[in-house]
C-alpha cells in the first residue's frame, strides 16, 4: 500500500507544534500501526531527518503505551490497541492524520508521546488494600462470590491507556477511575478503605485537571479492554456513600 501520513510533530512540551505530512509506500496490509510508523522513521533516518517519536513497550495489546489518535478515533478504526492495529484497516491511497492524546492532564513530551503519570497519581491516592504482608494465604481463606471475584478480575484488566479520555469530550478519567474503584471495592480485601479510597482518588482524578463524566458513553465504546459503563454507576454509587459517612 501507498499512504500520505499526516503526523502531529512538537520538538517539546513547550514548542510550537504542527501537522507534517509524509508519503510512504510497500506498506503490507499484515503489518501493524507500529510497524509501518517504523518503516517511516527507517526512511526518516536515511534522509537524515529526525524520527517521529512514539511510545511503545510490549507491542502485545498488554501495556497500553501505544495510543495514538488515528483519523480522530482512540486507537483508530478497530476497537484495540495501536500495536494489534493492522494496516488491513486501511486501503492503498488513504490519507492517515495520526496525533497525541488531546487532554490537559496528559501533556506533549514530544511528537506524538504525552505524560500518562496523572493516571499514576489516581492510583497513588488511594489504589491499595490494607493487608498483611508475608507469605501468601491460602486461596480459599477470605470466601469471595464467584460473580464479585470476576467482576473485579475483568476490571482489573484496565491497562490505564487513556483511551476512554481522549474519546470524551470533557476529558473525563471516570472510566479508568471507576475501572479501579470496582477493582478493588469488589474484593473482602478492598473493604477497609473503600469509601474513604473513592473520595481520595476522585479528588485526585479532579486535582489532575480532567473533567466531569455526562454518560456520553464514547469512552466503554473506544476501551481496548472492554471496560462497562456500569463502572461509573458503582464510582458515583460508592462516592455518595462516602459523602454521607462524611468521608
Amino acid at each position: 500500500m501507498n499512504l500520505t501520513l499526516k503526523i502531529w510533530r512538537q520538538a517539546g512540551p513547550e514548542a510550537q507544534g504542527g501537522l507534517h505530512t509524509y508519503q510512504v509506500s510497500g506498506i503490507s496490509e499484515d503489518m501493524s500501526f507500529l510497524e509501518m510508523l517504523d518503516i517511516l522513521n527507517e526512511q526518516l533516518n536515511e534522509q537524515g531527518e529526525e524520527p517521529v517519536a512514539f511510545e511503545h513497550d510490549c507491542r502485545e495489546g498488554i501495556c497500553g503505551s501505544c495510543s495514538l489518535m488515528i483519523n480522530g478515533q482512540a486507537h483508530g478504526p478497530e476497537v484495540t490497541t495501536t500495536c494489534q492495529l493492522h494496516m488491513r484497516s486501511f486501503k492503498d491511497g488513504d490519507t492517515i492524520t495520526v496525533e497525541p492524546w488531546r487532554a490537559a492532564p496528559f501533556p506533549v513530551v514530544k511528537d506524538l508521546v504525552v505524560d500518562r503519570s496523572a493516571f499514576d497519581r489516581i492510583i497513588q491516592a488511594g489504589g491499595f488494600i490494607s493487608a498483611n504482608t508475608g507469605s501468601a494465604p491460602e486461596a480459599n481463606s477470605v470466601p469471595a462470590p464467584r460473580d464479585k471475584a470476576m467482576r473485579s478480575f475483568n476490571m482489573a484488566t484496565c491497562i490505564g491507556c487513556g483511551a476512554c479520555v481522549a474519546s470524551c469530550p470533557n476529558g473525563s478519567a471516570s472510566l479508568f477511575l471507576g475501572a479501579k474503584i470496582t477493582h478493588l471495592g469488589e474484593l473482602p480485601q478492598g473493604q477497609p478503605e473503600r469509601y474513604s479510597r473513592v473520595v481520595d482518588m476522585v479528588g485526585q482524578h479532579d486535582h489532575e485537571g480532567f473533567g466531569g463524566c455526562t454518560n456520553i458513553g464514547a469512552c466503554a465504546q473506544a476501551c481496548p479492554k472492554g471496560i462497562p459503563l456500569d463502572v461509573i454507576s458503582q464510582l458515583n454509587k460508592d462516592l455518595r456513600t462516602a459523602l454521607k459517612q462524611g468521608l
